[in-house]
């Protein structure tokens, strides 16, 4: 299948989200808008427990915002909306009662590093390299950083912003909290992940809907820092460097 798409499938509780993109998984604004609201949605349905994020194709996990969109920013409001997308999964991610598992098959990058960062509990292929790549256009990680460095910690999230360049290895995101298990297959990490998920189905969803309540605490805040740091990158991106850079990419 080449046409993007989210869709959600329920089976033993389990609520599997999976959104896919041709461009490496890279996601356009209307694409994160759906996946915000499918799980908003998938919080508030009785029918499911647990929730599972993963993504469409076996190379990459998300490489982060649709550079398409990004190249043709022309003003700052623009930027702010196209920069609010991942703002809003995250948010969605945080605020949704449920536990949601990261199925991480493959490399992660910008946002996509981001979301990864959002789940509550985040299993990968030894596949899936991260990389904050966004100082190399001129921007800087500021929408996901909030979710990547609650994740990371302030040392480990500053070193992969500063490194723009570099890929970071499954082992050292595992290494620093980011994923919980690295598995040698795609195979493998789709068993785990699915005798995981049904397992959390037997728990009780009240306790674990105060257990998601109390990992979050302190972040209360961020539907107002998100807006503001989607601002910053919108700002960022109208500037003369950003765009003499972008058009190298065209």
């Amino acid at each position: 299948m080449t046409q993007p798409y989210v869709k959600q499938t329920i089976e033993n509780g389990v609520g599997t989200i999976e959104f896919f993109h041709p461009a490496h998984n890279s996601l356009p604004g209307d694409i994160l808008a759906e996946l915000a609201q499918t799980i908003t949605d998938a919080g508030n349905n009785d029918d499911i427990k647990v929730i599972v994020l993963k993504s469409g194709g076996d190379r990459t996990f998300c490489a982060g915002a649709s550079f398409k969109e990004l190249i043709n920013i022309n003003d700052a409001e623009t930027g702010r909306v196209f920069f609010s997308g991942f703002a809003n999964v995250i948010n969605a991610m945080r605020k949704c009662p449920k536990f949601i598992i990261g199925r991480i098959q493959g490399k992660t990058v910008g946002g996509g590093v981001g979301l990864a960062s959002a789940t509550d509990y985040c299993m990968a292929t030894k596949f899936a390299a991260i990389k904050l790549s966004e100082l190399n256009v001129g921007i800087g990680p500021f929408v996901v950083g909030p979710a990547v460095e609650r994740k990371l910690g302030l040392s480990g999230m500053s070193q992969i912003a500063i490194d723009a360049n570099s890929f970071y290895p499954a082992e050292w995101a595992k290494q620093k909290g980011l994923f919980t298990q690295v598995f040698e297959s795609t195979e493998e990490l789709d068993e785990a992940v699915k005798a995981f998920a049904e397992n959390l189905c037997n728990y009780n969803p009240d306790a674990m809907k105060e257990m998601k309540q109390m990992f979050w605490k302190g972040t209360e805040d961020w539907d107002t820092l998100l807006a503001e740091r989607a601002q910053i990158s919108g700002r960022l991106v109208l500037s003369d460097f950003t765009k003499e850079t972008l058009k190298r990419f065209k």
